[in-house]
């Protein structure tokens, strides 16, 4: 019988915890291009980003223009700090992403003509 992640009660030095939260990032103007391109970068940014601090993905789904995350945070780090971390740095690990993506074509489009 397969274990179920979303009910397990995971532990630390001194305390058991189980604490979950449904994350939806939505960007400011819903670029459904660059979540259409990239969406198997962002989820390797996520889980990344994720496994860093010690957070455990539990479920994600990426959506045309919006990402759903259930996620397992320990105890130790404050939802908001840890919201704060992720979308910052995957913010800045997409946009570099993004900016390799556009230089390469361009530079594609120049030798081309």
């Amino acid at each position: 019988m397969k274990k179920d992640i979303r009910n397990e009660i995971k532990s630390t030095a001194h305390s058991k915890y189980r604490c979950q939260y449904h994350i939806v990032f939505a960007p400011k103007y819903r670029g459904k291009e660059i979540y259409g391109k990239l969406r198997k970068d962002i989820g390797e940014i996520l889980r990344k980003l994720c496994e860093q601090k010690g957070a455990e993905i539990i479920e994600a789904e990426a959506c045309p223009d919006h990402i759903h995350l259930l996620v397992s945070v320990p105890p130790y780090i404050s939802i908001a700090q840890f919201m704060g971390y992720l979308k910052g740095k995957s913010s800045l690990m997409i946009f570099d992403r993004v900016c390799v993506t556009m230089m390469c074509d361009k530079k594609q489009k120049k030798s081309g003509e």
